[in-house]
Formats: C-alpha cells, sequence, structure tokens
C-alpha cells in the first residue's frame, strides 16, 4: 500500500484537479458500500476490539450531517467522510488480515485498492487543515476499557500524536 500523499506534495494543475474531481466522483458511489462494510466488521470475531471501536467511529463520522465539511455543501462533503472511511480500511488491513475485509465486501473492485487511490486522491482535493485532522496519527487512550468507564470519567477516547515532537500527546476529543 502507498501512503497518503503529503501536505507538501505538488498542487495538480487545473486539469488535473479537474481530472481527479471526476475519479474521486466515482469513488463516491462505493461509500455505502464501504459503511455497509463497517458494519459486517463490527459483528467479525477477527476483528480486533480497539479497530471496531475506530470503525464506530467512523460509521457516527460519515452519518453525522455535520462535520468538518458539512454533508450539505455537494461532492466536497461526501469527501471528507471518504477519506476517514478509506483511512479506517486502510488502518484495518494493517491490523487485520485483509482476507477479513475482502469476505465482507460487497462492492466491486478490490476494496484495498479502493482505499488505497481514495486516500492518496482525496487530500489533495480538500481543504489542507481538513486533510491534516483527518489523518493525524491517533492513538486509543488507556481510559478505553470501558465505554461506560469513558462517559463517566470524562476521558478523552483518542489523543492526536504529535509528529513535531515524538512522544508529545495532545488531547483531541473528549465526551460531552
Amino acid at each position: 500500500m502507498t501512503k497518503p500523499q503529503s501536505a507538501k506534495a505538488v498542487k495538480p494543475t487545473r486539469k488535473e484537479k479537474s481530472e481527479l474531481k471526476d475519479r474521486m466522483k466515482n469513488l463516491l458511489m462505493f461509500l455505502p458500500n464501504m459503511v455497509k462494510l463497517f458494519g459486517k466488521l463490527l459483528t467479525d470475531k477477527r476483528v480486533p476490539t480497539t479497530e471496531k471501536i475506530l470503525v464506530v467511529g467512523a460509521i457516527v463520522y460519515v452519518i453525522m450531517p455535520l462535520d468538518f465539511i458539512p454533508d450539505m455543501i455537494p461532492f466536497a462533503g461526501q469527501i471528507d467522510d471518504l477519506y476517514l472511511v478509506a483511512l479506517t480500511l486502510l488502518r484495518l488491513i494493517n491490523r487485520t488480515d485483509e482476507k477479513v475485509l475482502r469476505e465482507h465486501w460487497t462492492g466491486g473492485g478490490d476494496v484495498a485498492g479502493l482505499a488505497d487511490s481514495i486516500a492518496n486522491i482525496a487530500p489533495m482535493l480538500l481543504p489542507k487543515r481538513v486533510s491534516r485532522v483527518l489523518s493525524a496519527k491517533v492513538e486509543l487512550t488507556p481510559a478505553v476499557k470501558s465505554l461506560t468507564e469513558i462517559v463517566e470519567k470524562k476521558q478523552p477516547l483518542v489523543m492526536e500524536v504529535s509528529q513535531v515532537e515524538k512522544g508529545e500527546k495532545v488531547k483531541i476529543a473528549s465526551p460531552a
């Protein structure tokens, strides 16, 4: 798998950006199948609990109408959803057997290849800040022993790992 292109990548020309938009429009048709795949992965015992928690987070992000780019904005509002789903799928591929994903995939094409394509194209079409936030390295906090414990103690679910200084952790989300 190739990594998503960094924010420092060369800016595409107007023609290239138009071609990328056309390609992304085709990839957007796979979003419902990807969400369906996530639902099936939640019940699969071969998927680790940690990954299931991230899958739930991705599903919630997709179904919420208000997120980084609201879904009411045509095209761009769906790209951030698709990008987050693709990143979650790539993480799942790295942490579980690819066969598990392919077994549950009902869409056309290869799910791993689709996720990889999306993860490479979407950052070029999204605002840099949105792309950076969605692709930031996160890890689960020690508090994730039970969801009840998180809610009761109001502890963060994930923390962003600073890429500037290794080892420094920044709290980015906590339950209300």
